[in-house]
């Protein structure tokens, strides 16, 4: 459908000005999404400005009033944010779709990447979560092979590019990089320590058992979205000095064997997921592209386990992608009025 169409939607998208809310504006426009008439908001109080259709928007603080008269909304801000206002936009029967973590675990919110799992959708559940950024890459990855063989338990390593952690933790990141190029010392406030030239495993806060927030989000989550409420996820989370796209290395334990041969098979008609039989995939080679990337397919410990490098760009098909594709189904399903 053009997208000037006079019959388009009336579209809001809350955190606009933000890495994601600016990489959301680029896929609608890109992709011919039927908006009408664009509303940005900024997070926070002070107004900024963001670029749709060759035209400067402004984005002003929120105001819950014009929210409630889209037909839909993207929340791409925080999650104080998403869980004050969403639910009551949803009540009031617009659509939200919500990136942030605040609904993703909640029994009554569909936790949605269209490729895997578009019929958990209603036309009676308006608030819709998306997922985490690094489990959209394990959860497209694996789930042909889960749907196939069945999956029992998953070891993953993730490298997390900075973009993941916002634009303060990547300026951090530069300018620390420029600090120490000049022989100065990095000075740290927005992660944990120094990123630049640098390794730190942890993302977000640790647990009582040592588990960071990321480790209990991927696994909590991905038992959710694969709808195996008893798969075994064990996972180290590392924040890596990339500017951006997440890498996993995962070890997939199968419920009977499997060749690596036939896992590659599998995976070349995984839907939403590129495999590369030759040359693996980087975060420097997926930057900017839509799909989940995988290679590096081989056996692991036993026959019953499949070793895989998996890679993808966490600004897009881990955040603001999947949430324009989920505004799609319901265009196709002729939910949005």
């Amino acid at each position: 459908m053009p997208a000037n169409k006079p019959h388009g939607l009336r579209v809001a998208v809350v955190g606009a000005t933000g890495m994601v809310g600016r990489e959301l504006l680029q896929i609608l426009e890109k992709r011919r999404f039927p908006v009408r008439e664009l509303l940005a908001f900024s997070s926070g109080k002070s107004q900024k400005t963001v670029r749709f259709r060759g035209k400067t928007l402004h984005a002003p603080a929120i105001n819950e009033k014009l929210l409630a008269s889209c037909a839909l909304v993207f929340f791409v801000s925080s999650d104080e944010i998403s869980q004050r206002l969403a639910p009551r936009l949803a009540k009031r029967g617009v659509w939200v779709i919500d990136d942030s973590a605040a609904f993703r675990l909640k029994p009554q919110v569909p936790l949605v990447i269209p490729e895997i799992n578009a019929e958990a959708l209603r036309p009676s559940r308006k608030l819709i979560a998306g997922p985490n950024c690094t489990m959209t890459a394990i959860a497209v990855a694996g789930f042909r092979l889960h749907a196939s063989v069945g999956v029992i338990s998953a070891r993953i390593a993730s490298y997390q590019s900075v973009s993941g952690a916002g634009s303060a933790a990547l300026q951090e990141l530069l300018s620390q990089a420029r600090a120490m190029l000049g022989g100065g010392r990095p000075k740290a406030s927005a992660l944990p320590g120094p990123i630049a030239f640098n390794v730190l495993p942890q993302v977000g806060r640790f647990d009582r058992f040592g588990r960071s927030s990321e480790e209990n989000k991927v696994a909590a989550e991905l038992r959710k979205i694969w709808s195996a409420p008893k798969l075994r996820v064990s996972m180290t989370a590392v924040r890596v000095p990339v500017i951006r796209g997440h890498s996993l290395a995962a070890w997939l334990n199968l419920a009977k064997p499997v060749s690596p041969a036939k896992a590659r098979s599998i995976l070349e008609k995984t839907p939403g997921l590129k495999f590369a039989r030759k040359q693996y995939p980087t975060p420097l080679s997926c930057s900017g592209r839509d799909p989940v990337y995988a290679g590096r397919v081989r056996q692991g410990v036993d026959s019953k386990e499949i070793a895989l490098w998996i890679v993808s760009d966490n600004l897009l098909k881990g955040a603001a992608l999947n949430s324009v594709q989920i505004a799609e189904e319901l265009l196709r399903r002729r939910w949005l009025a």
